[in-house]
């Protein structure tokens, strides 16, 4: 049965077993982070899979990690925040898709990146300005995060930004993190629906590949212990700055 799976998915034995390496990796970081898997996959597997059939099934992967995540998320997240930064952002996407129209791909996930490098590296060296953690940018920052989404699909990026600047313990921290993806899946299932992105092929990588995540993801839960909790927001602002590096190296390559 083994044998046959790459030839399910269209891909070759070495393909796969890359493929299968980078989604149990990417499943470690969710785990431990909560957030990272789509930019991880995507950036590794780029050169496998064509982007439009990459993100739908990146997208059943963020369904499974979601799910799996999800009584954590809600036992350690501070959901009325979750809720007003998800709104924020539903209500910034459009915008963000219009500013494609304005102005070109490219050059819009570059500005996009750009602005989280920044911001990460000033929160990792503790320059972060005051009003980035305060409660007025709470009703900014998802709509930031929506218009991000829209323009280069980093919206996850700034509310992990937003978070790791509050005062919240580590817990807390990933479990609005966690949240917040969760219920930005319905939005972007409704989204690829209309642009008719999802198809039967993404379900099924989707499947095949899951199995491996989970153990990524059961592995980044272990990580998650007291001792490393203490260096929770110096990897996630390390890891913000180094997906961001690699986009940028991306677009501008």
């Amino acid at each position: 049965m083994i044998t046959y799976i790459p030839e399910i998915i269209q891909l070759t034995e070495i393909e796969f077993i890359y493929c299968s390496f980078v989604v149990f990796l990417a499943g470690i970081v969710r785990g431990f982070s909560g957030f990272a898997l789509s930019a991880i996959v995507i950036a590794s597997m780029a050169g496998t899979f064509p982007t439009v059939q990459l993100i739908p099934m990146v997208l059943f992967l963020e369904a499974a990690a979601g799910i799996v995540m999800l009584r954590g998320g809600i036992r350690d997240a501070n959901m009325p925040i979750v809720w007003i930064l998800s709104i924020g952002s539903i209500l910034g996407v459009p915008i963000g898709l219009l500013a494609t129209v304005i102005l070109p791909v490219e050059t819009s996930r570059i500005i996009a990146l750009i602005l989280i490098l920044s911001l990460a590296s000033l929160q990792l060296f503790k320059l972060t300005p005051g009003t980035l953690g305060s409660k007025t940018a709470l009703y900014t920052t998802g709509i930031v995060a929506g218009i991000a989404s829209g323009i280069a699909a980093v919206g996850g990026m700034v509310i992990a930004l937003y978070v790791l600047a509050s005062e919240e313990n580590p817990r807390s921290m990933r479990g609005a993190i966690v949240m917040f993806l969760f219920i930005g899946l319905f939005t972007s299932m409704i989204w690829y629906i209309i642009y008719g992105i999802m198809d039967i092929r993404a379900a099924i990588r989707g499947v095949v590949f899951t199995p491996i995540l989970l153990v990524g993801i059961f592995i980044g839960f272990k990580l998650f212990s007291p001792i490393l909790q203490n260096f929770y927001k110096q990897f996630c602002l390390i890891l913000l700055v180094f997906i961001s590096v690699i986009g940028l190296v991306r677009v501008l390559i």
